[in-house]
């Protein structure tokens, strides 16, 4: 009686189709991990606009006024009693500065947002109004999320 031989390993065939089906997941799942990435950055910012809205509605309540209009990246007079000061001055998740707004020119009594200042983080219309979408209509025209100039977007607080 002969004795069967047993395999002891894989061909290579084997391997390369192995090889294969997980370059095509890979390319499948790799985008996909990218686009999640950017909504977790949009959701991330649309929770610290609410958070610093929060912020400055506490200070009216208690002062009677709003915050002021502060410098793109400063955290505005009487909101870092509200606030870590850290939170604002490191920017936003999606990039650029944070910002408030008081301004009659920009028709709103309170706007907090971001401003991109450098061109190389300046994010499109189609990604921001992703962001808007999180606030309400996906429509940076309209509603309480607006662009105002093309680096400055924000949440209305007060017209």
């Amino acid at each position: 009686m002969a004795k069967q031989r047993t395999r002891g390993g894989f061909t290579l065939v084997e391997i390369l189709i192995v090889v294969v089906i997980l370059g095509v997941l890979a390319a499948i799942v790799v985008p996909q991990a990218a686009n999640a990435m950017g909504d977790v950055r949009q959701t991330s910012f649309a929770r610290q606009v609410q958070l610093f809205t929060d912020a400055a509605v506490m200070h009216r309540s208690q002062t009677g006024f709003w915050i002021g209009d502060g410098g793109s990246g400063t955290i505005p007079a009487g909101l870092e009693d509200y606030i870590n000061p850290e939170d604002w001055e490191n920017g936003t998740p999606i990039d650029g500065s944070w910002d408030s707004e008081a301004r009659p020119d920009f028709d709103i009594t309170l706007g907090i947002g971001v401003h991109f200042q450098d061109s190389a983080t300046l994010k499109d219309a189609a990604y921001m109004t992703g962001v808007d979408a999180i606030f309400d209509d996906g429509d940076l025209t309209t509603g309480a999320f607006q662009q105002f100039t093309t680096d400055r977007f924000y949440f209305i607080v007060e017209r």
